[in-house]
């Protein structure tokens, strides 16, 4: 990692070219001057102005001979009020010499994301300037309930691997799964260096273990404030604080200009870690001296007012300690979520309980947060989950993954009564630390009703204060966004209705004028300059569906089949002709599989058999031999027969074996 002293650059605009600039007034005509009052002698020659006034040229009187032809008048830098889909023309120098000037156009970049926009997860987005990239976040989305046997969303890396050689570094803004959760995938293809801060790089490596990366992987550990060179790109990282240690924003720079890249992030005035304080101050640094960009998290875009502090949580996960009385305490949250982890051991210290974790992730991450300084715990108060039926109910807190229903974590296995160590029962008190993802409501009912029904205490929702959010609430938008000041501004990760209204919170302020502040999409390749903005053209980007070892084998065509599969089910029907005379020497046999339960409805079958042998009938006799055209006529006959009878459209799939 190359790093140096922070030297700060002189802004390619000035602030008046923030707020849209001012025009100069037109000059007077010489003839239409006042008298001189001064004394000054009469035969002085008057000074010819600079450049004829365009507004006076086209008002003038036709005349006999041409008239001047009016000059084009001058832009200010942010007089381009074109909407972003539409080509910027190109300025023409002017053609006389005694009043010519040429403007030099500013230097543009290109902002293309690649995930993270309609959505929440699979942040990523690329930089350009001058032929130079850079890389910020590489996440994935989990599937939706929808997307049958899914089990990661990732995106396409199409555009990032078609410029591999012109990529100088992948910058990390903190170690959540929707922006770190793709690197495997990313690096088995192309191992870009990665700059990220220390507890992120070793949730990263954890990830990257599973899949045989971690000893080729190329890490430079970046701290804030610590400015990084890459090619034309100064990027300075600036600590914000979000629902994990070390996440960051960067002040990304270049001849372009200086864009803001906040990452996820809230405003905690009051956070459980003295130095988890948002920097603000280095973001009002480069507010003044002027930030041609921000990209700004729209999460929480819809709520009003600020995030909770997490000392909130502090106080109520102290409650239920004290309202579990004798009982055993389990509580699952994120894996990632050190901070809660934290707290969690320190109220069990406090009464005096020991600590064991559960769940592949969550053991690896609180081992690694330790080793890293991150966790503190000590030795004679963490157990192994071996040994938690060795201590009375009183003396134990068990901490585990499952806060989302994840079908295979353990908190689930917990409500199926299928943990190998861990029987949940009445004398269990279970506080579920965390808030539903969106699409997760419905597993994460499940897994507390199961655990209800075994009899123990769940707290989970919003029964008590157990979980604050680690994104930014408008209030803290509207900070963000007054602090830096940007000429342009574009909302990101978040679905489309959080960056509508984070947008419409920005249009508000009054800071940035409308036609600055646009909605972009995954793909669009978006020019940006002090001169203007404009979407230039589009890029590959999607999704990428992840199943098992197989990485973009499932496409929408699949999913579609499963989702019939997965509604009416599937008849096969099976047959063997003789090639030369189409005669059928055996079946027609059909086999169901999620559509009837054949035995039951022998009747229905009989008649969907009878189809079948009219159709190859009809075949033999119109002399058909297209064996593709057989099938069709057979699948027809079939679905027309099947939906008369019950009204479903299960899948049909002929195979017709030729002899």
């Amino acid at each position: 990692m190359e790093e140096f002293k922070p030297k700060r650059k002189n802004s390619n605009y000035s602030a008046s070219d923030k707020t849209g600039g001012q025009r100069r007034a037109p000059r007077q005509n010489h003839q239409n001057k006042a008298p001189q009052e001064n004394g000054a002698p009469a035969n002085k020659p008057r000074r010819r102005p600079a450049r004829p006034a365009a507004a006076e040229a086209a008002q003038a009187p036709a005349q006999s001979v041409p008239a001047p032809r009016p000059r084009r008048p001058r832009s200010t830098p942010q007089g381009d009020s074109q909407a972003p889909h539409q080509q910027r023309r190109g300025r023409k120098p002017q053609q006389s010499s005694a009043s010519h000037y040429e403007m030099t156009p500013a230097i543009p970049m290109h902002i293309c994301p690649l995930g993270g926009l309609g959505e929440v997860g699979k942040n990523i987005t690329l930089y350009e300037c001058q032929g130079d990239m850079i890389l910020v976040d590489c996440g994935l989305v989990f599937p939706d309930a929808d997307m049958f046997g899914i089990d990661l969303v990732i995106p396409d890396f199409t555009y990032v691997l078609e410029n591999k050689d012109r990529i100088k570094g992948l910058f990390i803004t903190h170690g959540h799964e929707d922006h770190i959760g793709s690197l495997p995938y990313l690096l088995k293809k192309f191992n870009v260096p990665i700059y990220a801060a220390r507890l992120t790089i070793g949730l990263i490596k954890n990830k990257l273990e599973e899949h045989g990366l971690a000893s080729s992987a190329v890490f430079h550990e970046i701290r804030p404030r610590q400015k990084v060179k890459l090619g034309c790109f100064t990027v300075e990282p600036i600590h914000v604080n979000h629902s994990i240690p070390d996440a960051l924003a960067f002040a990304i720079e270049c001849p372009a200009g200086v864009v803001i890249h906040t990452g996820d992030f809230k405003v905690d005035y009051t956070p459980l870690s003295g130095d988890a304080v948002t920097d603000l101050s280095t973001i009002a640094e480069y507010g003044r001296k002027g930030v041609l960009a921000l990209l700004s998290d729209s999460t929480n875009a819809e709520r009003p007012g600020f995030t909770a502090t997490e000392q909130t949580v502090a106080e109520g996960v102290r409650g239920l300690f004290a309202k579990a009385g004798k009982r055993r305490i389990i509580v699952a949250t994120f894996a990632s979520n050190i901070y809660r982890v934290q707290q969690i051991i320190d109220l069990a210290i406090e009464s005096g309980r020991k600590v064991a974790v559960s769940g592949r992730s969550m053991v690896s991450n609180t081992e690694m947060a330790r080793e890293l300084g991150y966790l503190h715990a000590p030795d004679n108060v963490l157990i192994q989950i071996e040994e938690i039926n060795k201590y009375p109910p009183e003396k134990v807190v068990l901490i585990t993954t499952g806060s989302q229903g994840e079908p295979l974590s353990a908190l689930s296995r917990m409500a199926q009564a299928s943990h190998r160590q861990v029987k949940v029962g009445p004398n269990d008190f279970i506080i579920i630390s965390a808030r539903p993802i969106p699409g997760n409501e419905k597993t994460v009912t499940k897994v507390v009703n199961g655990l209800l029904a075994l009899g123990a205490e769940v707290i989970y929702e919003n029964m008590y204060d157990t979980h604050v959010s680690g994104h930014a609430c408008q209030e803290e938008q509207k900070l963000m966004l007054t602090l830096a000041h940007p000429q342009y501004f574009l909302p990101v990760h978040g679905e489309f209705k959080q960056l509508k209204r984070h947008a419409e919170t920005a249009e508000h302020l009054g800071y940035i004028p409308k036609q600055n502040i646009y909605i972009a999409e995954n793909g669009q390749n978006i020019r940006l300059s002090a001169d203007g903005m404009a979407v230039e053209n589009t890029v590959t980007a999607g999704a990428v569906m992840v199943d098992g070892y197989g990485v973009g084998d499932v496409g929408n065509v699949v999913l579609r089949d499963r989702h019939h599969l997965s509604e009416d089910g599937i008849i096969i029907v099976t047959a063997a002709v003789d090639g030369s005379t189409g005669q059928v020497l055996s079946g027609p046999d059909l086999v169901s599989r999620g559509f009837v339960y054949v035995r039951e409805s022998e009747e229905l079958m009989d008649g969907a058999r009878v189809q079948v042998e009219m159709a190859l009938d009809r075949s033999l006799s119109d002399n058909m031999h297209d064996w593709a055209s057989v099938k069709a006529r057979v699948r027809e006959a079939l679905s027309s027969y099947i939906y008369r009878k019950t009204k479903r459209s299960p899948m049909i799939l002929p195979i017709l074996l030729e002899v």
